[in-house]
């Protein structure tokens, strides 16, 4: 596996960059107020980020007036372990250089994903950009060894919330996480362990020794 930028052109198949934000008030609120665990931890909105008018500005231009939420994924982290999807896009954008693991959801066959199908990208520090609803997604990783990641989390409000009562109609529905999450779980994950359906094949990616 060889890690890309996100500059590279083949992004585009996964997200984009979106620019003309200012993020260095959002990022320094959340250097100031989170963190940095040893593990992973996420946060679906934290109040100190939403007070901010950077808030508005993405929730009226990024997505055109739709209410959201800004939270956090912060930790140290090297493995795929799961992926999952939104109806929606996902905003990122780190107070470090972070490293996203990605497929598409046209690469799933009988809705199983191989992990011969993931490729990496690199987020430098401050680029703000955005992962496309077909695009699956999950934790960030650490762009360098032994150094974490801080990273600001934008979704549709309510996204990760409790997972809402449903009656099966279909697998799609079986893989229902949370609100408005579908996630698929290797087998060496936590979340297989938790009851996650293991959907992700082969060996779990982990880029320790390419950072």
């Amino acid at each position: 596996m060889k890690i890309l930028p996100v500059t590279d052109p083949s992004f585009q198949n996964y997200g984009q960059i979106l620019t003309g934000y200012d993020t260095a008030e959002l990022l320094a609120t959340l250097d100031k107020v989170t963190p940095l665990p040893e593990a992973v931890e996420y946060v679906p909105e934290q109040a100190e980020l939403m007070a901010l008018p950077i808030a508005e500005e993405l929730k009226n231009n990024a997505y055109g007036g739709m209410p959201i939420q800004i939270g956090w994924c912060n930790g140290h982290n090297t493995k795929l372990n799961c992926l999952e999807y939104h109806r929606d896009s996902e905003l990122n954008v780190g107070v470090k250089d972070f490293i996203l693991l990605l497929a598409k959801r046209e690469d799933l066959e009988d809705g199983v994903l191989d992990t011969s199908k993931v490729v990496a990208y690199c987020c430098p520090a401050g680029t703000l950009v955005e992962v496309y609803a077909t695009t699956l997604h999950y934790a960030p990783c650490s762009a360098k060894k032994g150094d974490g990641f801080k990273t600001i989390v934008v979704l549709p409000k309510g996204t990760n919330l409790a997972k809402p009562e449903i009656s099966v109609k279909n697998a799609e529905d079986e893989i229902l996480w949370a609100a408005n999450k579908w996630l698929l779980a290797h087998a060496d994950s936590a979340e297989a362990a938790q009851g996650a359906k293991v959907l992700i094949k082969g060996v779990n990616t982990d880029i320790a020794d390419l950072i």
